[in-house]
């Protein structure tokens, strides 16, 4: 007799017994007919109104109730995943006269382990007179779809030793058990099993491992146990599409749409056709996409919700931001998914209002924003013209208590930062300082990074090494690249001991940003020991050593670097190629740097870009080209910049040659009418060339226009400290010292036989 553990509860859905029409009743005008009725409304799926039909008849004692017609009865709880209407009627089975045959016992199993509680199955099982394979997978599944993998592979193993044979059902449930616990180990031990097993070769079993192995990225397992799959069913082609487009592999899961579609078998249902549009957007093939929107619309998915939010997304991420629109407006009942595809289309592209209107209409329609959706809605707001829409969203995150979850802080940090309001970011983390993340930390140190605000970098860095959140790599490459940018080599020898010390690895983002920092700041040996020590230098890390040798005119050397980097068959990037031309302008080696230039596209795939253009003026200006350097700027594709014109205005001051000088200034000036650089090298052209009455011009010109000319300033770092020096310094506190070293110096210079008029 099936044992129970809390007392028999009355089957009842409502206060009172139903009132049911009476064309109805007939239905019950006798026993068999109750129970044929209720079945009949199971098999038509029709399960609330089977469960309200038994409650009719619960009140009826003149009524029993058979054991298949009790089977229906608890499918339909299991199919609603009702579990205490599954209680109900098990305790109403245990209550009457039937006695439960092993098919009943087993749909109790399911339901029990269906809706959640697998404690409730292994009570049924345990006082279950004899069990078969059904019962055994039945507890098995249900461990398994509640997460607790370990007990379903346990219970896996009983069953074996108990001597009862698995089939493609078991087989179905352990695998996906094995997937859930990630181990792959695991996996190929049951996979051994299906292939022992006479069920093994069923498309249930076969699909299981399909899906099994593709969530273990190892798609040539999958596709080995697909390709043996003699029957291939729907799922079969579903799961590989879907494994394919996860990991990456998009092409062959086009492929594989294809030749499904081929094959005529089976028609794509709404999971596979989001599979492959969601391999189009990853491809960025828009094309693809419209002519599998027109074969989703030919099979009736048009209005599919799944199938339209991926159509959706696709078509957002491949830029076609209008079609998204009306894609989404065709969807029926979009749900939260669905609008938050949308909201994220519109904030990748760019458009902020157009995000934020349909932000509105999603809780216009009742919907309630989750977390996804408010970090797509602020990362839309990436510039200063957006802040106030960010700002908005802002106050609408504190009303609905969204600024407590930390991850949703750390995207409003990042909005404020790149809406250049680092005080606002620092506000928000400052909220948030006591519930902070790795997260958080990277996020205002890389906002201090955007700002060019070094100092704060560096004391982040000391009040994140005494919180319990430690730094990682993406914390490192941030402070380095501030070490880098203030060219400090002492605080850099400090963070590069550090990095040693915490143990984290040099792995060759780092290692590579160390080379940049060292290369900055004029170490150009300690950025050459650390290439050397490195196993496998990537481009980047031939590209800083490269460039570093050329800015501290070491241009052989450069060029050397250049030549052993593709001979080792390493191909140049576009830093590369600035560093290159770099020092052939260093060195005066014009020939080579416009051989280099002239095959930039045909010998390395490398578009000239404006700094390769600003290499090249400055390239003919230093070896006295500067007809050609000017011809060149007319020739260029860019709109030349300041830093071109200046870089052949200084070359004109050191040559004498005002004709070029003057219309060098007047394009500076164009652009920048106030610029002090370019009136004060001109005016030294005119009066190197005797042309007093043009200098005279020019002065009046600065005078009316309230030109200054910038004192040139030099700084260095002593103790901790930067002391900033500018020309003719009179108000350094320490000037009397200074000045004083500086008359010795000059006087030990005359000693040594240094003669000023021939310097």
């Amino acid at each position: 007799m099936m044992k129970r553990f809390k007392a028999p509860l009355p089957l009842t859905f409502h206060s009172s017994q139903p009132s049911l029409p009476s064309t109805l009743l007939l239905k019950f005008k006798n026993q068999q007919c109750s129970n044929d009725y209720i079945s009949s409304l199971c098999r038509q799926k029709l399960y609330k109104e089977a469960l309200q039909a038994f409650e009719f008849l619960e009140g009826n004692t003149n009524f029993q109730i058979c054991p298949s017609t009790y089977a229906d009865l608890v499918s339909a709880c299991s199919f609603l995943r009702s579990l205490d209407h599954g209680r109900k009627i098990h305790d109403h089975i245990l209550a009457s006269k039937c006695e439960p045959d092993i098919i009943l016992y087993n749909h109790i199993l399911n339901m029990y382990g269906k809706c959640g509680s697998v404690k409730d199955a292994g009570k049924v099982f345990d006082a279950m007179p004899e069990r078969n394979v059904v019962s055994w997978t039945s507890l098995i599944s249900g461990h398994s779809q509640n997460k607790q993998e370990d007990k379903a592979i346990e219970l896996y193993f009983e069953m074996l030793r108990s001597g009862c044979r698995p089939d493609h059902f078991t087989f179905g449930s352990i695998i996906k058990a094995c997937s859930g616990l990630g181990n792959a180990w695991l996996g190929r031990q049951v996979h051994a099993h299906v292939l022992k097993s006479e069920t093994g070769s069923h498309s249930i079993a076969q699909n299981a491992l399909t899906s099994m192995y593709t969530k273990f990225g190892l798609i040539a397992d999958a596709f080995d146990v697909f390709s043996h799959v003699q029957t291939k069913d729907l799922i079969s082609w579903g799961s590989m599409i879907a494994g394919f487009s996860q990991l990456g592999y998009d092409k062959e899961s086009l492929g594989h749409f294809k030749e499904m579609l081929c094959e005529g078998a089976y028609q794509p249902n709404e999971f596979i056709f989001g599979s492959a549009f969601s391999a189009c957007s990853s491809l960025l093939q828009p094309e693809y996409g419209k002519q599998m929107h027109g074969m989703c619309i030919k099979f009736g998915l048009g209005r599919d919700i799944f199938a339209g939010c991926s159509l959706c997304d696709m078509y957002a991420k491949c830029g076609y931001l209008e079609s998204a629109r009306t894609v989404f407006y065709q969807i029926e009942r979009p749900d939260l998914v669905s609008w938050n595809a949308i909201i994220s289309g519109f904030s990748n592209g760019g458009d902020a209002n157009e995000a934020i209107s349909f932000f509105s209409q999603m809780r216009h329609k009742g919907l309630v924003p989750d977390e996804i959706s408010v970090l797509s809605i602020l990362s839309a707001c990436t510039s200063p013209s957006t802040l106030y829409q960010g700002r908005q969203v802002h106050s609408y995150l504190i009303k609905r208590a969204f600024d407590c979850i930390v991850i949703v802080c750390n995207a409003l940090l990042t909005m404020y930062a790149k809406c250049s309001n680092l005080y606002d970011a620092f506000i928000v983390f400052e909220d948030i300082r006591n519930h902070t993340d790795s997260v958080s930390w990277n996020a205002i140190i890389t906002a201090c990074m955007q700002h060019n605000q070094a100092g704060e970098v560096f004391r982040l860095l000391k009040l994140m090494r005494s919180s319990e959140i430690k730094p990682d790599y993406i914390t490192l490459k941030n402070v380095i690249g501030a070490c880098a940018n203030i060219a400090s080599l002492e605080v850099g020898n400090q963070i590069h001991c550090f990095t040693v010390k915490s143990g984290l690895v040099l792995d060759v983002t780092i290692t590579n940003g160390l080379i940049d920092m060292y290369t900055k700041c004029g170490s150009l040996g300690s950025a050459q020991n650390l290439f050397g020590l490195m196993e496998n230098p990537d481009v980047v890390s031939w590209s800083s050593l490269i460039v570093g040798y050329s800015q501290f005119g070491y241009g052989e050397e450069a060029l050397e670097l250049f030549k052993t980097m593709k001979g080792l068959g390493i191909k140049p990037n576009e830093v590369t190629l600035v560093g290159v031309l770099t020092a052939c302008s260093h060195i005066g080696l014009v020939e080579e740097g416009w051989q280099l230039y002239k095959t930039m596209e045909s010998e390395h795939g490398i578009v000239p870009t404006r700094e390769h253009c600003s290499c090249m003026v400055d390239l003919l200006a230093r070896a006295g080209c500067l007809h050609e350097a000017e011809a060149f700027i007319e020739q260029m594709e860019f709109e030349p910049d300041i830093l071109v014109w200046k870089t052949l205005l200084a070359a004109c001051k050191t040559r004498g040659n005002v004709e070029i000088g003057k219309r060098a200034a007047e394009n500076i000036l164009k652009v920048d009418p106030s610029n002090s650089a370019a009136l004060v090298l001109l005016c030294n052209i005119h009066a190197s060339s005797g042309s007093w009455v043009e200098v005279a011009r020019l002065r009046n010109l600065m005078r009316e226009r309230d030109v200054r000319k910038v004192p040139g300033q030099s700084w260095i770092e002593v103790k901790d400290r930067t002391h900033v020096f500018f020309v003719e310094d009179s108000l350094h506190p320490e000037r009397g010292k200074i000045y004083a070293m500086l008359e010795e110096l000059w006087l030990q210079m005359l000693d040594d036989g240094y003669d000023p008029l021939q310097a």
